[in-house]
């Protein structure tokens, strides 16, 4: 009875810390924050994130939330906002990013950022990617502010500019030279998310690690001349032979405990023949046979298990007729997190065989290496439990993301970060998702996330 006590006497003292919410101001504010968000265009290049700080800023302030505006160049600023806790544990840092991707206008039905809302659907550049979490992150800030919710944590917003492409005035930038407006403990922002099969959400999934991007040149030099003499160092021909051993280089196959975990939930829920497949990546002597399979059939997953090598560019040649004296290809590359690239670059040279072919790293990404995020963290055990009690049913999977994010930036300085969003269904992702032709989010998973992340925060920074 004693043990029953206390622990009813627990669930009351946390009921008392974080006041219950009625959603329906929250949700139509949120939905108003989006559309006016996705009605600024922040465009990368050249970005013009000032803007987007311009209309955070007014809404954090009219609720008494302190703000501070840091900028490496004046039109692309970013916003630090704090609601402070009693300093008892480390904070909780909120982080999303305020530019978008380009649009093709003519490949839209309706304005990319008009923020139409229709057919329960709030169309618009950014909608997903990232002004939902952007919106989502305000509107906890400010029932944080409201309910007078008692915190442990400070919990700090941080909405930053040029994720796309352009982290140095962003998240590159803050964290080498503002570092202590943003350190905390925990991290919370894009690159994770639900699926919906028959209007439930039945997966969740949290980044907790992600592949670092570089790439490299092949360069190449032989005999100009007229076409009509074939030379033995034709500077094409050399090239393709590198571009081809390149692109066929299958580069060890290596799981952290983001993937190997990924796989071991992934059988857990798939039918028995895939879940046979899942389950020999990790015996040595079936593992290759699944290897390929992957890679044929599903090239998103067998890029989760090694460092990927992708030719994307050709260069040479100015006629028909003419053997040009330089070719050069570009090759991409998203790097395992522990990656030695030096050693990798070294380990190139040698599968392209020819010691004319110069391999040259041209620095992209530049975004820094890091171990991924704890599995058994508080953060990572709240965001099962929430998920449990909001979506029961669901598997919960961690994943590592093989494109990159801003997350890379704070890792290497030791927050444990992860990535969370909204769920939709596999249609809206494969054709109205993050950098599609045209973008759109469903009102319901808006509000749904808004909730989920309400309860996460509260959850790891309310006082116990």
């Amino acid at each position: 009875m004693k043990a029953t006590g206390a622990f009813f006497l627990l669930a009351a003292t946390l009921a008392a810390q974080v006041p219950a919410i009625d959603w329906s101001k929250p949700k139509t504010e949120v939905l108003q924050h989006l559309r006016g968000l996705i009605q600024i265009d922040t465009t990368t290049p050249p970005g013009n994130e000032t803007k987007a700080v311009e209309y955070l800023k007014r809404a954090l302030e009219a609720e008494g939330i302190p703000v501070k505006t840091f900028a490496l160049d004046p039109n692309r600023g970013n916003l630090v906002a704090r609601i402070k806790g009693n300093g008892s544990r480390r904070p909780l840092l909120l982080m999303a990013h305020t530019d978008v991707v380009p649009v093709q206008p003519a490949k839209w039905p309706v304005d990319p950022f008009g923020a139409v809302v229709k057919d329960g659907y709030i169309w618009g550049r950014g909608s997903r990617d990232d002004k939902s979490l952007v919106a989502a992150m305000l509107e906890v800030m400010l029932l944080l502010k409201r309910s007078g919710a008692v915190l442990d944590r400070d919990v700090i917003f941080l909405a930053e500019a040029g994720e796309e492409g352009q982290s140095q005035f962003g998240a590159e930038f803050m964290a080498r030279e503002h570092f202590e407006e943003i350190d905390a403990e925990f991290c919370l922002t894009e690159a994770g998310g639900g699926t919906i099969e028959n209007g439930r959400v039945t997966m969740m999934q949290f980044q907790t690690t992600e592949k670092i991007p570089n790439s490299v040149r092949l360069v190449v030099n032989g005999t100009s001349g007229h076409a009509s003499v074939p030379r033995l160092d034709n500077a094409v021909a050399r090239l393709s032979a590198a571009v081809a051993k390149a692109a066929a280089w299958e580069t060890p196959m290596r799981l952290n405990d983001t993937t190997r975990t990924y796989f071991e939930k992934l059988a857990a829920i798939s039918p028995p023949e895939r879940a046979a497949r899942y389950n020999a990546l990790l015996i040595p002597q079936k593992a290759p046979a699944a290897q390929r399979y992957l890679a044929q059939y599903e090239p998103a997953r067998n890029s989760m298990l090694r460092t990927s090598v992708v030719p994307t560019m050709l260069k040479a040649g100015i006629a028909t007729n003419v053997i040009p004296s330089e070719a050069e290809a570009m090759v991409d590359i998203r790097a395992l997190p522990d990656e030695d690239m030096p050693k990798f670059f070294a380990e190139m040279k040698r599968v392209i065989g020819d010691a004319g072919i110069r391999v040259e790293p041209t620095g992209f990404g530049a975004r820094p290496g890091a171990p991924p995020s704890r599995l058994d963290s508080e953060m990572y055990r709240v965001l099962e439990q929430v998920t449990k009690r909001m979506y029961p049913g669901a598997a919960i999977l961690p994943t590592m993301s093989t494109g990159a994010t801003d997350m890379a930036f704070l890792r290497a300085k030791g927050i444990q970060s992860y990535g969370i969003g909204p769920a939709s269904t596999e249609e809206d992702l494969l054709k109205y998702g993050a950098h599609s032709d045209v973008e759109r989010l469903a009102e319901s998973s808006l509000y749904d996330f808004l909730e989920f992340t309400w309860n996460v925060v509260t959850e790891v920074a309310a006082g116990k």
